[in-house]
């Protein structure tokens, strides 16, 4: 009887172990995910280019496996769509120290997210980073060159940050970001743009205008993922959501969502490990 009721605590105890051991591996161990893009529109020389996307951090200190991770892919830019930060424990110095070792590795860019627009240390955040070298795309673009050719790197700043008068003078929130998006792929001028915003839920709107491809976050991969079901929760979305990880395509614009890297209220991932996204550019010739 003693040995049986033994053999129960140390099965228990096993088991316990076994999924206390699998949710902190689910929560740490960041995953790679691939992803090649081709367009007819994209210049020769931008054939190959890598982006690296870091999404949803959410102060979340990986110690080295974020920046080796990132190290080894030999990136030509990075891009940190939103949320870098979280407003329930912002901690500012954490998301720049990360950040320093970013720009040592290629250049960086930034769009902010809900987090960074509510934290109330956004200012903070933005001095830092101009500090350090980030460059910051909210509501702005930066056209990239490689021997002559150009491609057109847009940001949008997170929702949040539109004014009621600007809102209130084009009908809606939707058509002023369409609109902001549309003068920025006009100021830029080029052939190819990729567009960085927070929000994978806007894909409607992302989908109404020129842009050619949106890197995008927002959605924590559903924050618990079942097979044939997919992401059970995601932020703006509710239950059940529609975008929460990987390739959507509608029209002419096609969305990479991250599952991104931290959390914020709910503190587990279940069937959703930590995500970086890698995007190749290839000329469709």
């Amino acid at each position: 009887m003693i040995r049986k009721r033994l053999i129960n605590i140390i099965s228990v105890a096993l088991f316990v172990i076994s999924i206390a051991g699998y949710l902190i591996w689910q929560n740490n161990a960041i995953q790679l995910s691939y992803f090649n893009y081709a367009d007819s529109a994209l210049p020769e020389p931008f054939h190959g280019f890598k982006v690296v996307q870091v999404s949803d951090l959410h102060n979340k200190d990986f110690g080295h496996q974020l920046i080796n991770k990132v190290t080894d892919e030999r990136p030509d830019i990075i891009v940190v769509t939103g949320d870098v930060i979280d407003r329930n424990r912002t901690d500012v110095p954490t998301a720049i120290k990360a950040m320093e070792k970013m720009v040592e590795i290629a250049p960086v860019y930034f769009v902010s997210g809900n987090h960074e627009v509510t934290s109330g240390e956004f200012e903070v955040l933005q001095s830092e980073m101009a500090k350090i070298g980030v460059v910051d795309l909210d509501n702005s673009h930066e056209n990239l060159e490689i021997n002559g050719s150009e491609i057109g790197l847009i940001g949008m700043e997170d929702p949040l940050l539109l004014l009621y008068d600007d809102i209130e003078r084009v009908g809606s929130s939707e058509r002023l970001l369409q609109s902001n998006i549309e003068k920025l792929v006009e100021e830029s001028g080029a052939d190819f743009t990729l567009l960085l915003s927070h929000r994978a839920e806007l894909m409607e709107i992302y989908s109404e205008t020129s842009v050619n491809m949106v890197l995008t976050g927002h959605a924590h991969g559903g924050q618990i993922r079942i097979p044939f079901v997919n992401g059970v929760y995601a932020p703006s979305q509710g239950f059940l959501p529609e975008y929460t990880s990987g390739l959507y395509q509608k029209n002419s614009t096609t969305m990479i969502v991250s599952r991104g890297l931290g959390n914020s209220i709910f503190p587990l991932r279940i069937n959703n490990r930590p995500e970086l996204v890698i995007l190749t550019l290839e000329a469709n010739q």
